[in-house]
């Protein structure tokens, strides 16, 4: 087939080219080779979309082809195009994917995981073939496998389990059929063995643990007191579980970034708490017992806000004082809001700075900083300089930030530095006691613990 005549059939908006992509499924085998060439050429004006739709159609004549040039592309986004197509080939019986779970490569046995992926319960019947992925050599065709058990559900929980129990299959598939099994039931499916061994592992690292900083994406409440049992009912939390530091992180990221694709609950149903750090209590997660009911965005940030609020000053007056703090990792907003003695003295969120003006004057711990919405540079500082060069514009950004002496700009974090502990630079330095918790909210008691593997 002509290339420039196949350029020119796809070419255009999604929608012109409908009738041409249709014909072309019509034919099959016989263009595979064309439309396929087409989908590795990134300098084609034709929008990569077009072939994939093409050879998705075809189905099976072009998954051989699309392995070859996975195997074969020269560059990742090459090798990114030929995965998401052989990944999601229309074929009447996924059994062709199989053999491809012990092809060579290791990208070639991911994307055939995650055609049995986007099965679901209907891979069921391929799980005793899936079971030896849990033990691949390489670490992302291992973690394709977890999601693809956990995308199976319950059905695989007994073919899982007998996995656990055969030594023949070797430590790393035992392990790993250890993790979806944790991925698909929770502690449910986990069966006491291993659960015991779990906690006699947890009870040694606790012995030697040094503290290490926290990937922070969320929001966490600190309070002045070593005294976790008061923080418990303080939060109305229950079913205290001894947990390293590194757990309880993991924890609190999974629960974070998972609620929005996982069963309900997941992020609103456990919180950390952690060991006194430099005498403040940490509590990281969705303690509220509120904002999960509430699907709009808007209506959601308003209810947190109120409950944030009434929450830090209860807390400080219990406490004598109480801070709550925001960040993401996905974006620019942080937040914090400190109280004392039972009254809100400062709260700060970045994304209303400006509409609402800043409730409360400005926090002592704020001295010396910009505050996130404000910006000090002037308004000719990067006159002449291209927007598309990076290193000119941090270059003249650093001139001018020495020249007129602009402070840095502060967030969370700097103001938790000041305040009471900032989770992403503990370390050896910190002094702790005793260890952290996950504990249940209201939610948790009635749902249990999310779904999900943690590390130790």
């Amino acid at each position: 087939m002509d290339k420039r005549l196949l350029t020119e059939g796809l070419s255009g908006a999604r929608n012109d080219t409908r009738l041409t992509r249709d014909a072309l499924v019509e034919q099959g085998t016989a263009v595979v080779a064309a439309v396929l060439e087409l989908l590795c050429d990134e300098r084609s004006p034709v929008d990569w979309t077009a072939p994939a739709d093409i050879l998705r159609r075809i189905g099976e004549p072009a998954l051989l082809p699309l392995v070859q040039a996975a195997v074969a592309a020269d560059s990742p986004e090459v090798a990114r195009r030929a995965g998401w197509t052989l990944g999601r080939l229309k074929v009447p019986n996924h059994a062709v994917y199989v053999p491809l779970l012990e092809h060579p490569h290791p990208a070639v046995r991911s994307d055939a995981l995650f055609a049995f992926q986007t099965q679901g319960e209907a891979a069921a019947r391929f799980v005793d073939k899936l079971i030896p992925r849990l033990g691949d050599p390489e670490h992302d065709v291992r973690q394709r496998a977890v999601w693809t058990f956990e995308a199976i559900g319950p059905a695989a929980v007994p073919s899982l389990q007998q996995a656990r129990r055969r030594p023949a299959r070797g430590p790393r598939v035992r392990a790993g059929a250890l993790e979806a099994l944790a991925a698909v039931g929770g502690p449910a499916a986990v069966e006491p063995g291993d659960r015991n061994a779990w906690d006699r592992l947890t009870r040694i690292k606790l012995l030697t643990e040094v503290p290490e900083g926290m990937r922070l994406c969320g929001s966490w409440y600190a309070v002045p007191t070593a005294d976790q049992d008061a923080v418990l009912d303080a939060f109305d939390l229950a079913r205290p579980q001894p947990v390293t530091l590194r757990t309880g992180a993991a924890a609190w990221n999974h629960d974070h970034h998972n609620g929005y694709r996982t069963r309900p609950h997941t992020s609103c149903s456990r919180v950390f708490v952690s060991p006194p750090l430099d005498g403040w209590t940490l509590v990281f997660g969705d303690s509220s017992q509120n904002t999960h009911r509430i699907v709009d965005t808007d209506e959601r940030n308003r209810l947190l806000d109120q409950v944030v609020r009434e929450r830090c000053t209860g807390l400080s007056r219990r406490f004598g004082s109480a801070q709550w703090y925001g960040t993401s990792c996905g974006d620019d907003w942080t937040a914090w809001c400190i109280a004392e003695d039972g009254e809100v003295v400062r709260h700060y969120d970045a994304y209303n700075a400006e509409e609402d003006g800043d409730d409360g004057p400005g926090h002592p711990a704020e001295s010396g900083y910009l505050l996130p919405h404000q910006d000090g540079f002037p308004d000719d500082a990067f006159n002449g300089v291209s927007t598309t060069d990076s290193d000119a514009l941090r270059a003249r950004y650093l001139q001018v930030k020495e020249e007129l002496q602009i402070p840095d700009t502060c967030d969370a974090t700097d103001i938790a530095a000041r305040l009471s502990v900032d989770p992403g630079t503990l370390g050896a330095h910190t002094r702790t006691t005793g260890c952290g918790v996950l504990a249940l909210t209201e939610c948790g008691r009635e749902h249990g613990h999310p779904a999900g593997a943690l590390p130790v």
